[in-house]
């Protein structure tokens, strides 16, 4: 398997469930600007999407980090990481999936876009400021994880996106037991591996 990633991007989460589960597979880092990864390929003609991450594996590429994070964690049998099909279980972590996808991370969008006015700007630190609001209720009742005890792929993809607070001007001293969650598993091996290996530590 080969990951093209972009260092920091929401690629980081499918970079740290590959190196959570411990089988081999090879990186390769890609400029979403110009679309070109480090060896001179042409992104688009890997993902026409141009976006990270993208999957390579037997002859297939595969998109989108929901679909990549729960077909790595099925492909191992790591239901810990990602529970049965079928159960309640898996669709809790699915619906923090997808509140990531569909919520979370297009709430950032705007802040990295350096043509934002002032104006813009503090809109989307509001807009954030909800989305994470929701994230903090989800840990009020001192549970480790966001759908439990266990450390999920819904996990890997949010704590990738809530820490580019760290990125956007936005304390998380206002949802301290985030903040906590954050620390927590920026602190798991597998997560500071992949800080590492994309050269963010």
């Amino acid at each position: 398997m080969k990951l093209y990633y972009s260092p920091g991007a929401c690629s980081m989460a499918s970079h740290i469930v590959l190196t959570e589960i411990g089988r081999p597979f090879e990186t390769e880092r890609v400029d979403t600007r110009s679309k070109k990864t480090a060896d001179g390929t042409d992104f688009l003609s890997v993902n026409p999407k141009g976006k990270v991450p993208a999957l390579a594996l037997d002859g297939e590429v595969l998109t989108e980090g929901p679909a990549i994070l729960q077909f790595v964690a099925d492909a191992a049998g790591a239901e810990t990481l990602a529970p049965r099909a079928g159960t309640l279980a898996r669709a809790r972590v699915n619906e923090v999936l997808t509140y990531t996808s569909s919520e979370l991370h297009p709430a950032f969008s705007p802040l990295f876009n350096p043509a934002l006015d002032e104006a813009g700007q503090a809109a989307a630190r509001r807009t954030v400021a909800a989305k994470l609001d929701w994230l903090e209720a989800r840990l009020a009742d001192g549970r480790a994880y966001l759908t439990g005890g266990d450390f999920t792929i819904a996990d890997a993809y949010a704590f990738v996106v809530a820490n580019w607070a760290n990125f956007t001007g936005i304390a998380l001293d206002g949802w301290p037991r985030l903040k906590d969650y954050v620390a927590r598993v920026a602190a798991r091996p597998a997560t500071q591996a992949t800080l590492k290996a994309e050269g963010l530590i």
